[in-house]
């Protein structure tokens, strides 16, 4: 059972994958909540769109990977043209244009700035949430980035974000995963439904993922921060274990942006604090409108 049904959804097509999508409510303007995706798809927003849509027209699409989408397992499907192509695809599928994008974590924050920076005539604003734009600070020393690759010698903890831990246990990384991602107690529900989301995709998508190519340096990836010119709304958890709160705070430096630090909260407020992300989001959005 949904709390609020689609009025219509459909295909984009884009290069022969076909990405699922779904539009809510008739306001203005349009907003587009990106997905996390092959990890997890559109639900992930499942708290925001029912009080959103009352006041804006929503449109979520599940990523390819997962959800209702295709699931390619060649690593060319997951690049940032193919990403940039995809979300380009949804829109003209929706007539969306120009929209708010809502994003979070890499996925969804730095496809968001990536497009603006390339189409501003198509983007009003953004929404930015647990950012992880790449590169502009350093990962968490404990998710073991540069040892992805490695047969290590333990599956325990951090060292499950593995290659070889995933194809020996994917369902073990998931859960350990979102069990770090919600820092916060009581969290059961949201543990549940995002390990559940994440057991849709497969570990050939998820692979092809992390084995697409990312060939900026860290100049490139600030300059093109630096490009955007949409008006930025910057939401970061102080306790998040997936990005640190200093890559939100150097997109704020890089983008003039509004930042909004999160105390307690961990990388998915979406999901454990709806209504704090939810008015912040509708405030930004009337802030728009009233420009």
């Amino acid at each position: 059972m949904r709390a609020r049904e689609p009025d219509r959804d459909g295909f984009a097509d884009h290069d022969g994958t076909r990405v699922f999508y779904e539009v809510f409510g008739a306001g203005e303007p349009t907003l587009v909540l990106v997905p996390s995706n092959p990890i997890i798809y559109s639900r992930q927003w499942k708290a925001q769109v029912p009080y959103l849509s009352r006041h804006y027209r929503v449109v979520t699409f599940d990523g390819r990977g997962n959800g209702r989408s295709d699931r390619p397992v060649a690593p060319e499907a997951y690049t940032e043209e193919a990403y940039l192509a995809e979300l380009a695809a949804v829109l003209d599928a929706t007539g969306s244009d120009p929209v708010v994008l809502v994003g979070l974590c890499h996925d969804g924050v730095w496809r968001s700035l990536r497009f603006a920076a390339d189409h501003p005539e198509r983007v009003a604003g953004i929404v930015a949430i647990s950012v992880g734009v790449p590169l502009i600070a350093p990962p968490h020393p404990f998710k073991l980035e540069d040892r992805f690759d490695e047969e290590l010698d333990t599956d325990q903890g951090w060292a499950r974000r593995n290659r070889h831990a995933w194809r020996r246990d994917y369902r073990g990384f998931v859960e350990f995963f979102f069990a770090e991602m919600f820092p916060e107690p009581h969290s059961t529900k949201q543990v549940e439904d995002c390990v559940a989301w994440g057991l849709e995709t497969s570990v050939e998508a998820m692979l092809a993922s992390m084995d697409a190519r990312f060939e900026l340096s860290r100049d490139q990836v600030e300059a093109i921060c630096r490009r955007v010119r949409a008006p930025l709304l910057i939401v970061h958890g102080d306790d998040d274990r997936c990005q640190p709160l200093a890559r939100a705070q150097r997109l704020a430096e890089l983008t003039g942006a509004s930042l909004v630090v999160l105390e307690d909260a961990g990388h998915l407020p979406t999901a454990r604090h709806p209504v704090k992300v939810n008015l912040l989001i509708r405030d930004f959005v009337d802030q728009l409108a009233s420009r």
